[in-house]
């Protein structure tokens, strides 16, 4: 038995049709997983929908409304990237479901996991790239609402950054000078910067949240709003920078900020084989990045809620394989 819980639903399936987004990876995750022996059925624990309340500590009423009714302009249904319906807004409250109830376990065991969310491009009022609503802002607003944490921090590393997270917390903002590398980093300090590190503040207000996003900066979206650190990542980008722009945004985040929970968005799509991204990491260079993420958050004592987020590799196989190697590497981490 695992010392954490995966969240996981059967309906944990975008009903898109043929689509460069793998609606099946998450049946793929969680049957491998099993299959592996990674996991046990006494593992998973079933999330139900996210209630239209929930929903509306982030999004508009406005916003909320129309996808309940199906009344989005022609427009916001071409933000969304996929095709709207019914059962598409079943699913996206359901994982945002799954993340109210990661973060409800990670409070409680230290760290949890969703087979599912990261949908981080969604903004209050719109949906954009795939994501109607913004599960992982839900699960924050509502354990702040519920008064289980006051503050936490987003790591998001994904390909694409998370312009919706940027948003809607968005806060005062004061941008320093860009960050030097980091003690024993494979970038030459001595080379112009060509990946600033962008930070702002937030100040005074309870319940902050501190928004850190690691993505190839010729990529989706192009109107990038600035998250309290951005590491805006050349193309072609490997392993050993990226582990140590990683850590270098780790540990300026937590100097700067001291979070109740850190929701980590694992994608999987800085894989140098993924369609929609330009990063050139290996599949145990991905390893490696979430073994980071939960060793830092582990020494700190932080619990972890772990949601996914894209994952276009050619092979579909190579996505299942890089989501299913960040529940070993949380495995492997937390039961050391």
């Amino acid at each position: 038995m695992l010392p954490f819980k995966l969240i996981y639903s059967d309906d944990y399936f975008l009903p898109i049709g043929s689509h460069v987004f793998p609606a099946e990876k998450y049946k793929r995750i969680h049957d491998r997983l099993l299959a592996t022996g990674v996991a046990a059925p006494s593992d998973f624990v079933t999330p139900h929908p996210a209630t239209d309340q929930d929903v509306l500590l982030v999004h508009t009423r406005q916003y909320v409304e129309k996808l309940k009714t199906g009344t989005l302009s022609a427009r916001e249904q071409l933000e969304l990237e996929v095709p709207y319906a019914k059962e598409l807004v079943r699913a996206f409250w359901l994982a945002a479901g799954g993340s109210i109830l990661a973060a409800d376990h990670a409070l409680n065991d230290g760290v949890a996991f969703s087979i599912g969310g990261g949908f981080h491009h969604a903004f209050p009022d719109h949906g954009e790239g795939f994501c109607m609503i913004h599960d992982v802002a839900i699960a924050i607003r509502r354990m702040q609402h519920d008064g289980r944490i006051r503050a936490a921090m987003t790591v998001d590393c994904d390909v694409h950054q998370g312009n919706g997270t940027a948003a809607i917390f968005a806060g005062a903002r004061t941008t320093s000078e860009p960050l030097p590398s980091a003690p024993n980093s494979p970038i030459d300090p001595f080379r112009p910067v060509t990946t600033p590190i962008k930070t702002r503040m937030d100040k005074g207000r309870a319940g902050d949240v501190f928004t850190v996003s690691l993505h190839q900066e010729n990529n989706y979206p192009l109107w990038k709003p600035p998250s309290s650190i951005d590491v805006n990542l050349p193309d072609k980008t490997g392993d050993d920078d990226y582990l140590a722009w990683l850590d270098n945004a780790l540990s300026s985040g937590l100097r700067q900020f001291d979070p109740e929970l850190l929701c980590y968005i694992a994608g999987a799509d800085p894989y140098r084989e993924d369609q929609l991204g330009g990063l050139a990491l290996t599949i145990d260079g991905l390893k490696k990045r979430d073994e980071l993420v939960f060793r830092i958050a582990k020494a700190r004592g932080i619990p972890v809620m772990v949601t996914l987020a894209g994952g276009y590799a050619r092979n579909v196989e190579d996505t299942v394989t890089i989501h299913c190697n960040t529940v070993i590497a949380v495995t492997e981490i937390f039961t050391k």
